[in-house]
């Protein structure tokens, strides 16, 4: 077994000597307004075995969660390099023999139910970075280490777009960005990788967008107070993607490109992907303070909410429980994130506060796209909201990292 900094493998624990209540009493709320919201926006379809479907999901992720709330961190150590394996062998396998669903071939189809391998890729190959970061004589600072670190998350990325699936992708840079944040890596470079795709996006909004961002993230770049070199060579990374962004749009696959497109255009009422997030927003905002009430909202039974039990979930709970639904939502999203962080920080194993760094990393990014994407401020990539959205994978995913969360708080005090 590879030796890691961890001084507690052998400690035995009593089950539920450290309990973290509240953070599992968040989970049950969340779960139970996703539950709610998916009832609603089915019913009056009458495709209440998406309800039944969801519940048996919730059930069986619970039930994950508590399985790897106790996982021994010895196994964890032998076995998640070995998990991250599985992972990518059955992303490929998807590739072959998986079922096409709205142009991506991402998934396994049994019966009436659906695999996604996509979604226990992202914990596997957070586990495998984070496996790696915690051997002894890693240093991110080391070509050969970033190296290695790059492959481990880059491995699953390739494979995904092959399917493609641009925006689960994008989720696995945000474990990057989060496990390199956690471990020291230069601030700096994180900057500027975080800049690009805002840049990006301006220089197709136009140019007056795009040369104030210039002028502002240059200015930024200044206060770093890295060598003139450095400098430079940043501020031309970050003008070469400005300019050659309207040439990587137009490589781009259709779809791919009628997402940003109706993300720069909200509000056209063109009918499509700008349509679509058009309702989403009439949806939100109909709902006043305290919403229409329960199987009440008229964008919601009238179906008006596209893929409004999958990624506009969030349209259900704010029109029939208004801003104060909404609101609480995001604040036990919150809750939930902070809890990961705190944990991360109070953790005394290496292993498991990377792990729930990148977990809050990962609650983060989807919880800000997909708020974003509803309300018209983030483009579409199909991006669920966590514990919310439709769909056992992600739902079964969600739950065992909160699981790896419990873990980490139970064996928080243990020296």
């Amino acid at each position: 077994m590879p030796a890691i900094y961890e001084n507690q493998i052998n400690v035995k624990v009593g089950p539920f000597e450290h309990f973290g209540l509240a953070t599992f009493f968040v989970y049950i709320l969340l779960v139970g307004f996703g539950l709610i919201s998916i009832y609603s926006a089915t019913y009056e379809a009458g495709m209440s075995t998406f309800f039944f479907k969801q519940l048996s999901f919730v059930v069986l992720g619970t039930a994950v969660m508590f399985i790897t709330m106790f996982l021994p961190l010895r196994w964890l150590n032998a076995y998640s390099h070995i998990a991250y394996a599985l992972s990518l062998l059955l992303l490929v396998l998807v590739l072959l023999f998986g079922k096409e669903i709205s142009g991506t071939k991402g998934w396994f189809a049994f019966g009436g139910f659906g695999i996604q391998p996509a979604e226990p890729a992202k914990l596997t190959t957070l586990l495998a970075a984070s496996r790696f970061l915690s051997l002894k004589g890693t240093d991110i600072r080391r070509v050969r280490d970033l190296g290695i670190l790059l492959i481990i998350v880059l491995l699953p990325v390739g494979l995904i777009l092959f399917q493609p699936d641009f925006g689960t992708a994008t989720v696995f840079f945000a474990i990057l960005l989060g496990v390199l944040l956690w471990v020291g890596f230069d601030i700096f470079i994180l900057y500027i990788a975080l800049t690009l795709p805002i840049i990006f996006i301006t220089a197709l909004i136009g140019n007056t967008y795009f040369i104030v961002s210039l002028i502002i993230f240059s200015i930024i770049t200044l206060f770093f107070r890295k060598k003139i070199i450095v400098t430079v060579l940043a501020a031309s990374v970050i003008f070469l993607v400005g300019f050659s962004s309207p040439h990587i749009f137009e490589s781009l696959k259709p779809h791919q490109k009628a997402r940003i497109e109706s993300f720069l255009r909200v509000g056209s009422g063109e009918k499509g992907m700008s349509y679509n997030v058009v309702q989403s927003t009439l949806a939100v905002g109909s709902g006043g303070l305290t919403g229409k009430g329960f199987l009440k909202g008229t964008q919601t039974q009238l179906r008006y909410i596209p893929a409004q039990r999958t990624d506009f979930i969030l349209c259900v709970t704010t029109e029939e429980f208004g801003f104060l639904g909404g609101s609480l939502v995001i604040v036990l999203i919150a809750a939930l994130i902070f809890r990961a962080l705190k944990i991360s920080a109070e953790s005394n194993s290496r292993f498991l506060s990377i792990v729930s760094f990148g977990v809050a990393s990962i609650f983060l990014y989807h919880s800000f796209f997909n708020i974003g994407m509803v309300i018209g401020l983030m483009p579409v990539m199909g991006i669920p909201l966590p514990f919310l959205s439709y769909g056992g994978s992600a739902l079964i995913t969600n739950s065992a990292m909160v699981g790896f969360m419990l873990n980490a708080y139970r064996l928080k005090r243990v020296s």
